[in-house]
This record gives C-alpha cells, structure tokens and sequence, in this order.
C-alpha cells in the first residue's frame, strides 16, 4: 500500500543522499520527523571524515538528539534511502526511535529485514516498527548510478595506466 506521506518524507531523505553522491560518497541520506517536522539530517560521510561511524542514521540521530536536547528521540520517526546496516539498527533501538522507513532493500548487510530484523528482536528491550521499500527504485537507482560511476572511474583510471 502506497503512503503518500512517508513518500513525501523520503524524497527529503534522497535529497539528502544526493548531497553525499556530490562529495563522492556512497549516496544514504536519512531524516527524523517529530511532530511533523525535520529535526534530523545527515548523510554518508565515511570516506569525507574518514569515520567509519559516519553513517547517514547516525548523524542524523546525532543530529535531532542535539535539536531535541534529548538522547531519547521517542515520537520520531527515521527516514533513510537504504536498509540500516547492523550498527545502524543498534543506534536507532538505543535512541528508542519507534518508527523506520527505509527505501532500497540492502541484502547484504540490511538488518532491518533483509538480512535479519534487528529492530524487532524478542531478546531486546526495544523494538521500532519498520516499513522498507519506499521509493525504492528511486532509492536503488541513485546507489546503482554511484556504483556504475565508482567502475567507471576506476577503468579510466586502469586504462591510464
């Protein structure tokens, strides 16, 4: 079922991930929501700081915990481009953010049910209800464009040689 309001969302989300394409990083942008309104942003900046912790969910919790003066971001909501990976999983669950919607599906490490649901484990004391693959061509489209420019690159490079 298609939800025009988490659409909306998203496509701030991929604003977001083209923001991180532009500095050559692998394009995740995420938002949090509260009370109907952006709190949160960030993108991927691994390789620009050099921080393996730099994913797009991360800054962006990092991000609405500053704008909310609050670690606890419990009536929010995390839009991001693709799946959470694990790390990401644990952040959003120890933020207690209650809701995800994520838009391509990340099957080599997505833990929000690609791979395993790590936001809806019986052993954890917090759970966050997740939606995925909203706007996911989109989504999917903006990484495969990275990727395909990533090879590209590295045969010009190749062929300099």
């Amino acid at each position: 079922m298609i939800n025009k309001t988490d659409e909306y969302w998203m496509t701030f989300a991929l604003k977001e991930a083209e923001k991180s394409m532009e500095k050559g990083e692998m394009p995740v942008g995420a938002i949090i929501l509260h009370s109907n309104k952006i709190v949160g942003k960030g993108y991927n900046l691994r390789e620009t700081l050099k921080d393996p912790t730099a994913h797009a969910e991360i800054l962006a919790i990092t991000s609405a915990a500053a704008s909310l003066n609050s670690w606890r971001l419990e009536d929010c909501t995390l839009y991001v481009t693709l799946e959470p990976c694990p790390m990401c999983a644990g952040a959003i669950l120890n933020a207690r953010i209650p809701r995800v919607v994520f838009g391509s599906y990340d099957k080599a490490a997505g833990m929000c049910g690609s791979v395993e649901n790590l936001c809806d484990q019986n052993l954890l004391n917090h759970r966050a209800l997740v939606k995925g693959g909203v706007m996911e061509e989109q989504c999917k489209s903006l990484i495969e464009a990275f990727f395909q420019s990533m090879r590209k690159s590295n045969s010009n490079i190749e062929n300099t040689s």
